[in-house]
């Protein structure tokens, strides 16, 4: 376990919670597992293999044997099956023709209320016992779950397209004519013509000795043992074994991208045994067979053998191309296929079977519908109870009723069925309406549109949209998702100097320029969008030096800019260096003799010739292929810098080099041997002859590995000591600036600092008496990694802690001490004095000042190299050379012996420099990493990329703060049980020291391996600790992962999320609590996120690099990740607000509603008559009530986007459940009921007893119009329409309603009797005048005591000593603070940052906060052009004075430059 250090962060639990986790391995865990394991076992025993047959498949006794031969004449067979291989065919639908509709009836009335409404609807069809018609529920019932069948039925068609899209791309096969022909099953069925499987291609080997050719076929009509050709570019159709490449050597190089993420090119190399296989005659004639292991979802390891004229050889992972992958830099490739269709390694990695999605407020409705129903069972018993009162008291002495009596049954049934629609069927039927106005509402958001890939954000399933509002966890996939795979190079150290590079980004400048686009400014006006960057780091020198040797100036107190063209991701606040490489070009061409010109040269010459990059020429340009994107980085660097590499062979590299007069001249450089690069060397070395005869070793690699082999390793050693101790030094002194920060309710730093007054006695200024006070915020320290530096592990720390980087100060322009020895040539300007030095060569000065270099690099987010050489003298190679060459061709462990021949000769090497290449983010990753951690969201990264890319992205990224703990969990090191431990015993030591009693930022590192260890079937404790872990800590970096395993650390949180909600009571939550289960999101771009796509709550596709596969099958689709935060922050807060008000509104409509029925059937002599007529009775909710509620659940905005986006802590409002809890449930069905007996008793003793009205929506109606915030045409439209309707329905039944003796006097009763009786017109006007003047009041009421701050003190308003509070002088101290008072912005009233909304000044500082990068940072240079740095985020000082409120913002973390005073 490797912990690193960093500055004070948050998590959502103290220690009791630590204590908590360490304390899971009990007894009664133990007992649990052995009880799902059984019932796992029995599950399978009795119902899938006894009802369903499917039996798993047993393992092969000996692997799959494969022979090599196209031309079988019968197909291979499957010894676990004892039938023919699958196909090639895959499926990533849910359903087939057979299932769809069985599984789907299951899966409905699985639902507590189609069942429940299932249950009711049987009954009432019983002829004399519905008191409301027969059908009443059940054909509603069945249309509405007939439509989500169809709907659900449209989307898995949609999923059939597009495997029919897949399965239809074609392959270059191997086949006989005859072979051509594919029979399928309805052809042969039906006896149709077979269908053309395969088509010869033109041009194809004509001398053969069989009849073989290379056909086209569809790779669905692949089998196992068929041979395939492949070209440069393509897709690989099935796990296939190299049988022959075009490269040297026979290598090809294949991208794994889709499949574990990797950007990096894998070579892959056939075996010597099969050399030959280039022609079908020799793919013919060689006899081999292959024995493979089983299918599996293993993907980095790979166990088989062939044999071949009777030899053995052994198949590993490097003869191994899957599914998935393609072929680059090849030009072509055969190989055998050895798995197909659903055995291949992608799908088996992928979730194959997803269950449906429900969503999350799904669950809290049930528990609804449960109470509703005991409601009516209590409804219905004790009306039942009534008519037996009402029985003995009058029916037994009423003449007229004798024989007339109901049985209890009949009566009970009745009132039950009465009483069923206090549960509304509308409400599943018109929140589907609801959900498809949202997705329209958020597919036309042209804020997440992207010009520039024509791309919008669309909304695939429309059943998850208010999950959207309530996710606490976030998985991210890295390449394509949060980078663009684009690798530049950026920085460089030569002998402690660092510089620059950025002549891509003045490039891309030109380009713009020439289009007639605005030049990107990315280095004025550096914004940071987190406090951690607010403030430079203290001008205090931890090297003793008089002069620096650094290009970097000192940042100062004045507002922090920037002049370069480039700024880091990861830190924003620091100062780049104003020296760049077209700087240095110009210096060595001034001095070309001097030493650091000669260091620089060797620099250049290392990026130029250690690399494995091969040039092309097309049209007329060269361009470089490569296996690994950070080579090719260093290879266009150099290119830049005027070394240009135009020919690369196995024997030599030829460079065009750039002389001072404009002429180039070429120089050749033969190759003797090259190391190559691997995961456990992380170096890679060539040993070239220079022009000059000279033997030259180049080596590259990793700092941990070079700094060992340096010639001066123990100075180097001690150097990174000392910066390493006087780094741990202002650690502490970080942690302790920042636990005196104010936190808000979840433990993190808020993105407004607001003082609120609700003295509303002087109000002479807008702000009261109040002023502002000075700023006092405690200055933070920067911070950034040490590297890890090593002789030995028990010399190297287990520390990567990115913690407290210093620059030196530049004393550029300022004349060097002269002295006899040190001389300023005259032509050299004034800005490059500092080159002339002389301790230039000082070998102890450029370790610390190269180590610093290095720590700055990393910690902002950069990939750093070290460069180091050696000069071999002849007879020290040739001794060498008979060690490697006899490693070369050894037949035994010929990699590790070459590793160790390698090893010799990388020794007592000379540091040239280092260099740092920029994985270049998408654009706003950062600042949108950070805003969705503001909203209270932990951020994941799970790739298959290595360690140290994924935490250099996390870093840049800011998935990791510069002052986070980074535990690594590594399994390669035993003891993972200690491990954990170890992390858990210091988050609670932590949490017990900080004075916020939460442990610090924590990032916990594992990879694949670790991870599959955890998952070991007997590691049941070790599998408990490392889940009662993961959800403490704030991220988590999953390295090396395979599909299967993302997908895995999903479902373990998903379910850790689900057993929390279980906890929180019958209802869900009993009032907003800080704690909630929160929801998982997966966001990805490739084939190999679909898994983790699958597994979480809400799945977002992006349109990447790597396809569109994942945003076809996701949830959502998005093509940047930038729209996340809005798609959430926005989007998911208001579908969540919506669909929260349309539940609670329905709700109360019914129990509104059916009250007077209630209260009306002591008149009936409790015998179940209806109070409404049958016919408005059925069309109450479709016609009269369903429009106040739709259209405010469609459109309906409580809050601005600007204002969301500006304080993402308003998200936890759906994370805490208050839109939907029992506390607003409750209060919703008391007020429903409460206004229900009065309307009924109004009515009754302003009408005479008889019912005015037989309908109630109307009451309904009013009252959600005066609920909603955001009225816009279409709510009123909706209002309007829905009066004039119900208007419209009285006259057409007064017209239409048949003749006779009805219980109802409806025919002619609007415009004869009622209609012109104004006692009728007095009691209605009377009662929607009082249901409005009380709602009215009520939010009247409401709204204003919240903003005069009185809302929160509850009861305690009623108090004098509130009140002389509110309206007394205003006392010294917090004016926000007392009992009741909420401090933090997300425990703020909505309906106070309306109020807020209102003030021009602080809308428009919300919308500039509402920015992300470079359109932000435009806005804020022009304010701080006009204003002046003093006059920053105080101009004018506006204020908001509501009726009893003010307010006051001082100051936006989200920016130091964007305080405000609102």
């Amino acid at each position: 376990m490797e912990k690193g250090s960093g500055s004070s962060g948050t998590s959502l639990f103290g220690t009791s919670a630590v204590s908590t986790t360490r304390g899971s391995t009990t007894k009664g865990t133990t007992k649990d597992l052995k009880l799902k394991a059984k019932t796992r076992q029995w599950f399978q025993k009795y119902f899938t293999e006894l009802i369903l047959r499917q039996k798993s498949l047993a393992p092969s006794k000996d692997g799959r044997r494969i022979p090599l031969g196209p031309h079988h004449d019968h197909p291979l067979i499957d010894e676990r099956r004892g039938r023919p291989y699958i196909s090639n065919t895959i499926k990533t639908a849910r359903y087939n023709i057979y299932d769809f509709l069985p599984r789907q009836i299951i899966f409905q009335f699985t639902r507590v209320a189609h069942f429940y409404f299932l249950c009711i609807g049987i009954p009432q069809m019983i002829p004399g016992i519905s008191t409301t018609g027969s059908y009443t529920t059940i054909l509603p019932l069945m249309f509405f779950v007939l439509l989500i069948i169809c709907k659900e039925g449209y989307d898995d068609w949609r999923r059939h397209r597009l495997d029919t899209v897949e399965n239809a791309r074609s392959a270059t096969v191997l086949r006989r004519p005859e072979e051509a022909q594919i029979h399928t099953f309805w052809q042969r069925w039906f006896r149709l013509p077979p269908a053309t499987g395969a088509e010869a291609i033109e041009g194809s080997e004509e001398t053969t000795v069989s009849d073989l050719r290379w056909c086209r076929t569809k790779w669905r009509y692949l089998k196992v043992g068929d041979v395939i050709r492949l070209a440069r570019d393509e897709d690989i159709p099935a796990d296939i074994v190299l049988l022959h490449a075009d490269g040297e050597n026979g290598m090809a190089y294949i991208e794994t991208m889709a499949l574990d993420g990797e950007t990096n090119l894998k070579s892959k190399q056939i075996l010597t045994a099969l050399e030959g296989c280039d022609t079908i005659d020799g793919i013919s004639n060689c006899e081999a067979e292959f024995v493979v292991e089983d299918p599996n979802p293993e993907l980095f390891r790979f166990d088989g053998r062939v044999t071949t004229n009777g030899k053995t050889l052994p198949l590993t992972l490097n003869e191994i191309i899957y599914r998935g992958c393609t072929l680059r830099n090849t030009a072509n490739a055969i190989g055998m296929v050895i798995n197909t269709g659903e055995e291949c390694k992608i799908r088996r990695n992928a979730d194959r079977q997803p269950n449906p999605k429900k969503p999350a407020l799904e669950g809290v409705s049930n528990k609804i519908v449960l109470s509703l129903a005991f409601l009516v069972i209590v409804l219905s018993v004790g009306c039942s109870i009534g008519y037996l009162l009402w029985q003995n008291a009058y029916e037994r002495h009423a003449w007229y009723l004798t024989g007339l009596e109901v049985p209890f049954s009949h009566i009970i049934i009745g009132f039950a069925i009465q009483y069923n629609n206090i549960i509304p069927l509308a409400l599943y039927v018109s929140l589907e309406i609801v959900k498809i106005g949202q997705m329209i509402m958020l597919n036309s958001d042209i804020d997440m549109y992207d010009a520039k890939s024509d791309t919008p954000a669309r909304c695939n399933t429309n059943t998850v949209l208010e999950n959207l509002g309530q996710i606490g966890y976030i998985f991210s996939d890295k390449t394509g998702t949060l980078t663009e795979n684009v690798m530049n190079f950026r920085k460089l150290s030569i002998a402690g100097t660092t510089w620059l590079h950025d002549m891509d980004l003045v490039r891309e400048n030109e380009e713009r320029e020439e289009n007639g686009l605005k030049p990107k400014q990315t280095g004025s006006a550096v914004i940071s969008s987190n406090s951690e960057y607010d403030n430079p780091a203290p001008k205090i020198a931890r090297v003793a030096t008089n002069y620096s040797l650094t290009a970097v100036p000192t940042a100062t107190d004045s507002p922090r800019r920037s002049f370069s063209s480039w700024r880091s991701t990861g830190r924003p606040d620091r100062p780049q260096p104003e020296l760049n490489t077209r700087d240095l070009l110009e210096y060595i061409r001034l001095r070309p003799n001097s030493a650091f010109s000669r260091r620089a040269t060797q620099y250049i010459l290392v990026m130029a010739l250690c690399h494995t990059c091969l040039p092309e020429v097309r049209d007329g340009k060269i361009e470089f292929q490569s296996s690994s994107p950070d080579e090719l980085a260093l290879v266009r660097a150099a290119q830049d810098l005027g070394f240009l590499v135009t020919h690369r062979s196995s024997q030599t590299v030829t460079l065009r080099i750039a002389n001072d007069n404009g002429e180039e001249v070429e120089r050749t450089y033969v190759i003797l041997d090259v190391i190559e690069f691997s995961s456990k060397r992380k170096r890679m070395s060539i040993v070239v002859r220079c022009p000059d005869g000279r033997i030259w070793l180049l080596t590259k690699g990793a700092d941990s590995v070079i700094l060992p082999r340096l010639r001066m390793a123990h100075l180097a050693m001690q150097k990174a000591n000392e910066l390493r101790k006087s780094l741990d030094l202002d650690h502490q002194m970080l942690r302790k600036s920042e636990s005196r920060e104010p936190r808000n309710s979840f433990g993190g730093r808020p993105s407004l600092t607001i003082r609120r007054s609700i003295n509303v006695a002087g109000l002479g200024t807008a702000a009261g008496n109040s002023q502002r006070p000075p700023a006092s915020r405690s200055k933070s320290f920067e911070t950034s990694r040490l590297p890890c530096y090593q002789l030995d592990e028990r010399l190297r720390p287990q520390s990567i802690a990115r913690t407290v980087s210093f620059d030196i100060p530049s004393q550029r322009g300022t004349k060097p001490p002269t002295s006899a020895a040190f001389k300023v040539p005259d032509e050299v300007p004034e800005k490059y004095l500092f080159l002339e030095d002389p301790s230039i060569c000082d070998d102890a000065a450029i370790f610390t000042r190269c180590f610093k270099h290095i720590d700055d690099f990393a910690t902002e987010g950069l990939r750093t190299l070290l460069f180091a050489h050696r000069f071999l003298t002849k007879q020290e190679y040739e001794t060498w050379k008979k060690v490697y060459h006899e490693a070369e061709t050894s037949l035994v462990d010929r990699q590790e012996r070459m590793e160790e021949a390698g090893e010799m000769i990388e020794q007592s090497l000379d540091l040239i420099g280092a260099s740092a290449i920029e994985d270049k983010l998408q654009a706003g990753v950062p600042e949108t990493i950070d805003r969705l951690r503001r909203a209270n969201i932990k951020i994941w990264m799970l790739t298959g990329d290595k360690r140290e890319t994924a935490i250099n992205i996390a870093h840049s990224a800011r998935i990791s703060r510069p002052g986070s703990d980074i535990f690594i969990l590594d399994g390669t090191k035993g003891d993972l049980e200690g491990q954990i431990t170890a992390i858990l015993e210091e988050m609670q030591a932590q949490a017990e020291t900080a004075s916020s009693h939460v442990p610090y930022h924590t990032v916990v590192v594992i990879d694949g391996q670790t991870l599959a260890a955890v998952e070991e079937p007997d590691a049941h404790k070790l599998r408990t600790l490392f889940y009662g872990l993961i959800p403490t800590v704030d991220s988590v970096i999953c390295c090396r992962a395979s599909p299967a395993q993302k997908a895995l650390l999903v479902r373990a949180i998903r379910k850790a999320s689900s057993k929390l909600s279980s906890k929180r009571g019958f209802l869900g939550l009993w009032g907003p609590a800080p704690t909630t289960g929160p929801l998982t999101l997966a966001i990805g771009d490739g084939a190999n996120d679909l898994a983790m796509i699958s597994a979480a709550h809400v799945g977002v596709g992006i349109s990447g690099r790597e396809g569109l596969q994942a945003a076809r099958v996701a949830d959502y689709s998005i093509a940047q990740f930038r729209f996340l935060s809005r798609l959430l922050l926005v989007h998911g807060r208001w579908n969540y607000v919506r669909t929260s008000s349309f539940i609670l509104a329905t709700f109360w409509k019914e129990m509104f509603f059916y009250m007077p029925t209630e209260l009306y059937q002591r008149y009936n002599g409790y015998t179940g008559t209806s109070l409404y007529e049958s016919w408005s009775l059925t069309v109450v909710n479709s016609v009269f009530t369903s429009l106040c509620v739709i259209f405010p659940a469609i459109v309906e905005q409580d809050l601005a986007a600007e204002t969301l986006l500006a304080v993402p802590e308003l998200y936890v409002y759906g994370q805490r459940n208050k839109g939907l809890n029992a506390f607003n449930y409750l209060g919703c069905m008391v007020a429903a009921a409460s206004e229900g007996v009065l309307v009924w008793f109004v009515c009754w003793a302003l009408y005479g007893g008889i019912n005015p009205v037989r309908d109630n929506g109307l009451f309904a109606l009013g009252t959600c119009i005066l609920n909603t915030h955001y009225k816009n045409g279409i709510v009123l439209f909706g209002f309007g329409l829905t009066v004039t309707v119900w208007w419209c329905w009285q006259c057409f039944l007064a017209g239409s309603y048949a003749q006779g003796v009805w219980p109802y006097a409806v025919r002619g009763g609007f415009f004869e009797s009622f209609g012109p009786d104004p006692n009728w017109w007095v009691a209605l006007i009377a009662v929607l005048g009082l249901l409005v003047s009380l709602e009215m009041a009520y939010n009247s009421i409401k709204r204003n005591l919240i903003v005069s701050g009185l809302w929160k003190w509850g009861w305690k308003w009623l108090e004098w000593s509130t009140w002389k509070r509110a309206f007394g002088r205003p006392t010294p101290g917090p004016m926000w603070s007392g009992e009741g008072a909420q401090a933090s912005l997300e425990e703020w009233d909505v309906e106070l940052w309306q109020a807020m909304e209102r003030d021009p000044a602080i809308k428009e500082r919300l919308r500039q906060m509402s920015k992300l990068g470079d359109e932000a940072d435009e806005e804020v240079e022009d304010e701080t052009s006009m204003e002046g740095p003093d006059n920053v985020g105080q101009a004018g000082a506006i204020g908001l004075c509501a009726k009893k409120g003010s307010f006051e913002i001082l100051g936006a973390d989200l920016s130091n430059t964007r305080q405000l005073i609102g």
